[in-house]
């Protein structure tokens, strides 16, 4: 599904697509993934392009978030949890720095 979701993200032109992997530091997913986009449009279209491509490879459906809004859409796709900002709000948030960092087991919150 990782390499579905990366190659989809760069198929439809998003940005700084980064790759965290989870192990170890959440139970919530494998990977997360996170992207921008240009502008709102751009946010919503490669969202919704990705959507369609992992429902057509028969991953089901994905839970998705902030569709309307377009500043920042998260794509729950079980395995892989994908995140696309506008990149005013990505460099507000940095979630990619927050994830990345190396936590010790015995602080990770189940």
């Amino acid at each position: 599904m990782l390499a579905l979701v990366m190659k989809s993200l760069d198929d439809d032109k998003a940005e700084d697509i980064v790759s965290i992997d989870l192990a170890g530091k959440t139970p919530i997913a494998d990977y997360m993934v996170v992207a921008s986009g240009r502008s709102a449009r751009h946010v919503g279209a490669v969202a919704d392009h990705l959507t369609r491509r992992l429902k057509e490879e028969g991953y089901g459906l994905a839970q998705v978030e902030g569709m309307t809004q377009g500043d920042w859409v998260l794509i729950d796709a079980g395995d892989v949890v994908i995140h696309v900002f506008r990149p005013e709000v990505r460099q507000f948030y940095r979630l990619e720095k927050m994830w990345a960092a190396d936590i010790p087991a015995d602080q990770i919150a189940v």
